[in-house]
């Protein structure tokens, strides 16, 4: 597989933009049909911020998501990152881009080093640099302890810490991360948001939750949707009661 640099795609015509947010959204729908999974978002996520996407399942976070990491196709609109237009530049968006959905999909016959270094190939990581990423993303999740174990036999925390490092094995610009914290302790959701914080600024990180509570304490700035409309963006150093904001809104 040729490896080309960060910021060219296919023909070498297409750089990214140093000046563009990190990633945006302008009338950007999805439909199904006669349903309508998302309809004309617009948005900007800023460069190194952690921006949360808040709202109840079904709401459309999910499906932006699946776009931004090319899983889906938007059915009208333009959506970029850096940029590079999602459609036109797939290839070189995806190179800047670590996706970590809900689920956490692992191949449970793998142990935690085997996977790490399978997707440290699978993104392009070059030959002589995988055993220093690989290195780099165990020391920085914790996961020395679980280095010989199959993905199998991982807890449900070191699943999503497992998730986590193959989506920064190739040190990317862009974390996307579907509910992060979904499924964990209390004990693991305070080191999960620590972590996510401790990302900002060398990433920008978009996270989705429908917790109030996960969004206010880890994020920059909160969009709100529901039904696949976006009902307002808030900084939330401006906003001293998140629960009265998102009630006003739906």
């Amino acid at each position: 597989m040729t490896i080309m640099p960060s910021d060219a795609v296919p023909g070498g015509i297409s750089t990214a933009r140093a000046d563009a947010p990190a990633i945006s959204a302008i009338d950007v729908s999805k439909t199904y049909g006669s349903v309508s999974a998302l309809d004309r978002l617009t948005l900007d996520v800023r460069a190194g911020e952690i921006f949360g996407l808040l709202g109840p399942n079904g709401s459309g976070k999910t499906t932006f998501m699946r776009l931004l990491a090319g899983y889906l196709l938007p059915s009208a609109g333009r959506l970029t990152v850096a940029g590079l237009d999602v459609l036109n530049d797939s290839l070189a968006v995806r190179r800047r881009i670590g996706y970590v959905p809900e689920s956490a999909p692992l191949y449970h016959h793998m142990r935690v080093g085997e996977f790490l270094t399978f997707m440290a190939r699978l993104r392009g990581v070059p030959e002589r640099e995988i055993a220093s990423a690989v290195a780099r993303v165990v020391a920085r999740l914790a996961l020395s302890a679980v280095l010989d174990k199959p993905t199998g036999k991982l807890s449900r925390g070191y699943r999503q810490r497992t998730a986590l490092a193959q989506a920064l094995i190739h040190d990317p610009d862009i974390l996307i991360l579907d509910e992060p914290t979904n499924g964990l302790d209390p004990r693991q959701i305070i080191e999960m948001r620590q972590l996510i914080r401790s990302l900002a600024g060398r990433h920008t990180v978009l996270m989705s939750s429908h917790i109030l509570s996960e969004v206010q304490k880890t994020s920059d700035r909160v969009a709100v949707l529901l039904n696949g409309r976006l009902l307002g963006v808030r900084a939330i150093a401006e906003t001293p009661d998140l629960e009265e904001w998102f009630l006003s809104l739906t």
